[in-house]
């Protein structure tokens, strides 16, 4: 992959095992192996977690954000590493420096910045930055591990 590519929800869907309602990522739009990542979500009024948050005023919350985040960063790392996930699992491992700036609210495209900080062995450190129209919603550090599914 170059830096633009058009990764649809087909090719994702190979390597993630999350499916709906937690898949959070539709595209990946931008792509330098082992530095960076784009991806969206298109955030709709129809998401599962709209209807008890907040009745009345939907807000996307906060931990989804970083958990499409960390998604992205899953497609992020199997890209690098050329290869599916197999007997494999991407597990979130840690969250630092997150902030929140803004409520992602139905209709929004969540634009999610993935960017490679270092790795060793099978640990994967990243910032992650989520952009609604361009303004910053949330950020932060994050750091996942590629595990074996019988070790857990």
């Amino acid at each position: 992959m170059s830096n633009e590519c058009d990764l649809d929800i087909r090719k994702i869907m190979e390597m993630l095992p999350h499916r709906y309602p937690f898949l959070l990522v539709d595209r990946v739009l931008e792509f330098e192996p082992g530095i960076r990542l784009k991806a969206y979500k298109n955030v709709s009024i129809n998401e599962a977690f709209f209807q008890g948050h907040f009745p009345g005023l939907p807000v996307m919350p906060g931990v989804l954000i970083l958990e499409a985040l960390a998604q992205a960063g899953g497609v992020f790392v199997m890209s690098t590493l050329e290869e599916s996930l197999g007997d494999k699992v991407f597990l979130f491992t840690g969250l630092n420096k997150v902030k929140f700036r803004k409520p992602v609210v139905p209709g929004d495209k969540l634009v999610l910045n993935v960017s490679y900080e270092k790795h060793k062995m099978n640990i994967w450190r990243m910032k992650g930055v989520a952009e609604v129209d361009g303004t910053v919603v949330a950020q932060g550090e994050f750091s996942a591990a590629v595990a074996d599914k019988g070790d857990m």
